[in-house]
């Protein structure tokens, strides 16, 4: 009798088992919906990133529903939350792959983060678009070189970023002695630091110094001590609001007046309240978007958001729209929820109109765009120019 009964409890097991895989294996929709992962940041150090982001997913998916779905369904957002750490990351979208079983994820700002996410997405075979992470490595595999299959971008690289960067110091700023701040924790600051070194002595400038910090650091005043005593014309600081704004304002009330650079991490609400808007004067970063494109699209998107939202949109804000409206652009054309003519439809995608830009994703699953130049003046972001690639 034990025998027959352990007999089964194991075919029932089996059963149990085999149901689960064949969910796993699901098209992520029931008879009425798409399920499609928001894999953000939405607590941690770049909160005010991901909420942002899922903020402007949210809202497209909300208008693309109004309208009547996409393949005669309703999308259904599955919101996670990586809380800002690649491990995280990667277990956020492991859930969303294999539990959740959602068609295709968009989300993600940090590149680290997006480097942990993308491993899953490759693994599982989940198309992943990436909102703002810019480091090479998120869509190129940094050991082979080859391009990943299933993570693409809607945002510039930071390569084109660090570019762009150092010509405006060079020739707007008409600067040549530089020294460079960067967090030793992030892929991101890296990678965007060297990159700007590499351009920036290209064109005839030097580094005098290369210091290193560490994400969640308090106190910056020793490096800046001794970046002070080098006299540097500018200071360059691809890092994330969290930290920019502490090292900022520590810089101004230690004297130092040199233009303060960075890349688009800083673009946060919080950058004004950590660092003050009298010490974030004198200091510009590249960026995605401004708030002051005035095209028409642009217009109506800011309009939409800030009834919406009761605020003005950042470039997170903007890029986590596109991305989600990129995406269902994907499927529609894949005419299918199937995971790997998703894959294909978003590797075919040519010149889609974007609020950011005409984007079209390139052979390294890229997005070819502008970028645009913000000076923080009083407190508030003011359009400087705009840099095509």
């Amino acid at each position: 009798m034990k025998n027959k009964n352990l007999v089964l409890i194991t075919l029932l097991v089996l059963t149990m088992l085999t149901g689960s895989l064949l969910a796993g294996c699901g098209k992520g929709a029931d008879s009425n919906s798409i399920k499609i992962g928001l894999l953000n940041e939405m607590t941690g150090g770049n909160a005010t990133f991901g909420t942002s982001a899922a903020n402007g997913a949210k809202m497209a998916f909300k208008e693309i529903n109004a309208k009547g779905g996409v393949l005669g369904k309703q999308i259904l957002a599955v919101i996670a939350d990586n809380k800002s750490e690649p491990s995280e990351s990667a277990n956020a979208m492991t859930k969303l792959a294999t539990q959740d079983n959602v068609v295709a994820v968009t989300g993600v700002f940090a590149s680290s983060n997006a480097i942990a996410a993308s491993s899953v997405a490759e693994a599982t075979k989940t198309p992943f678009l990436a909102v703002g992470a810019t480091n090479p490595k998120v869509t190129v595999d940094e050991k082979t070189k080859k391009v990943k299959d299933y993570t693409f971008r809607v945002c510039f690289i930071d390569p084109f970023q660090g570019t762009v960067g150092a010509n405006f110091v060079l020739n707007t700023l008409k600067l040549k002695k530089a020294a460079i701040m960067v967090d030793n924790s992030s892929d991101y600051s890296k990678g965007l630091a060297a990159f700007f070194k590499e351009s920036f002595t290209k064109g005839g400038g030097s580094i005098l110094s290369e210091e290193a910090y560490l994400q969640k650091d308090q106190d910056f005043k020793a490096v800046l001590t001794k970046l002070k005593s080098l006299n540097p014309e500018v200071i360059y600081v691809p890092g994330y609001y969290e930290e920019v704004g502490k090292i900022v304002k520590q810089a101004r009330e230690m004297g130092i007046v040199a233009p303060i650079i960075g890349g688009d991490g800083w673009d946060s609400p919080k950058l004004v309240e950590l660092g003050s808007a009298p010490a974030l004067n004198n200091t510009f970063f590249t960026n995605h978007y401004s708030v002051d494109d005035n095209s028409p699209a642009s217009k109506a998107f800011v309009e939409a958001y800030k009834k919406e939202y009761g605020q003005n949109p950042d470039a997170l804000a903007v890029l986590g729209y596109d991305a989600a409206k990129l995406l269902i652009d994907a499927i529609q054309r894949a005419n299918s929820l199937d995971k790997g003519k998703i894959q294909a439809a978003l590797a075919s995608t040519k010149a889609y109109p974007a609020i950011t830009g005409a984007t079209t994703l390139n052979a390294s699953h890229d997005a070819v765009k502008s970028a645009v130049i913000i000076e923080m003046k009083d407190g508030k972001q003011i359009y400087k120019a705009t840099v095509k690639p």
